[in-house]
């Protein structure tokens, strides 16, 4: 059986560094925030190349603290994609604010530029731009921040499946999360840095706004007993903190074979000459797309997958039900066909087996299973 994701070889390598780590955490008992977090904090800012992070109890949450550091308010309109995991546009409507879904570029998967425009064109009450780096690739951010000062709108960027990826900017590369007003990280054990359970980050530059970000997550208080805001109980445990302080000091070399990983797939498959009746993933040179996901198109989706899991291979759809068709947001009066290029997309994903363990025999398997179901196939 070859998992779509399998972290035993991973956890295998790094459990005496973990352990030695947890062990700590128990000596000093400081089991929510304490010195350990400000410790992880302080090694993501200088990893990511900015002012403040500030760790949060998971990636919906970030994404949800980081709108209400924005002053995102019930009616105000949100620019993003229906191409992601629903915490994206649930936390835009959970503070009573509207998800303005715009269509995605087709070969990226991440939100397309002149959908952006056109909706900033059109709509009012935008007060922001939320992309998300889809499986690891960094959305267009030059464009987007080009557009955002245009129009003066804030971004906040969702790189929940991009801790480590580029992004090109000024003839230059910044780290996703990084450009925007803030920017939202995703700890959960499947992400690129994982965790041993939930975990987030809100990253800014903005010095007032990393202020509002540390009241807002001890419930609005910023001295005890005393609530200035209306915030939530978001802290990150420093059992999770240790474990992901073990794991920041491997994530560059991970990203790093992720990316081989992604090359060796898409020369398999050029090989077995599959280019022509699967749309492949561009491998960059560089580290704008550390493939959290490696994920192919394919018209016969559905088939394939059915194939793959007869022969013990693990896949994913991410995703099948795009947002604006998912029946809580009904209300938005989104309908079939409103988005097309998210809609087909939906339909043809499909995310192969992608970790950095994963072996050069498992890919050939893989790539041969694949040929195998595509050529039997065909009439």
């Amino acid at each position: 059986m070859i998992k779509q994701l399998d972290l035993s070889e991973h956890y295998n390598k790094l459990n005496d560094d973990i352990l030695k780590k947890v062990r700590q955490v128990f000596e000093t008992q400081q089991f929510v925030m304490g010195s350990f977090v400000s410790e992880f904090e302080k090694a993501c800012e200088t990893y990511l190349d900015v002012k403040h992070a500030v760790a949060v109890a998971s990636g919906s949450d970030a994404v949800y603290l980081a709108l209400i550091s924005a002053d995102i308010k019930r009616g105000d309109k949100v620019i993003t994609t229906p191409f992601t995991f629903f915490a994206t546009a649930s936390a835009i409507a959970r503070l009573g604010a509207l998800p303005l879904f715009v269509d995605i570029d087709p070969g990226t998967f991440n939100i397309s530029i002149p959908a952006i425009e056109h909706a900033l064109k059109h709509n009012r009450r935008i007060k922001a731009i939320l992309p998300v780096h889809l499986y690891g690739r960094s959305a267009d951010m030059q464009s987007i921040m080009e557009l955002a000062r245009k129009y003066k709108v804030c971004v906040i960027e969702d790189a929940a499946q991009a801790f480590g990826a580029r992004c090109i900017y000024k003839n230059g590369y910044r780290k996703a999360g990084t450009l925007g007003d803030t920017g939202c990280f995703s700890f959960y054990p499947t992400k690129n840095l994982g965790g041993a359970g939930d975990g987030g980050m809100v990253v800014t530059n903005d010095d007032k706004i990393a202020d509002l970000l540390r009241v807002l997550r001890l419930h609005g208080s910023p001295e005890r007993y005393i609530h200035k805001y209306m915030g939530i109980n978001s802290r990150l445990d420093a059992l999770q903190a240790a474990v992901l302080s073990v794991n920041l000091n491997h994530i560059e070399q991970w990203n790093h074979t992720r990316m081989e990983l992604a090359k060796r797939y898409n020369d398999l498959f050029k090989e077995a000459g599959l280019a022509d009746s699967i749309v492949l993933p561009e491998v960059p040179e560089d580290l704008t797309h550390i493939f959290h996901q490696y994920t192919i198109r394919t018209k016969n989706r559905d088939s394939l997958r059915d194939y793959l899991k007869q022969e013990g291979i693990g896949t994913e759809v991410y995703y099948p039900v795009p947002l604006h068709l998912q029946p809580v947001f009904k209300y938005l009066g989104y309908r079939k066909g409103s988005l097309k290029q998210t809609e087909l997309a939906s339909k043809q994903v499909l995310s192969l087996p992608m970790y950095p363990e994963l072996t050069v025999d498992q890919q050939k398997f893989i790539a041969g299973s694949i040929k195998k179901q595509i050529q039997s196939s065909k009439p």
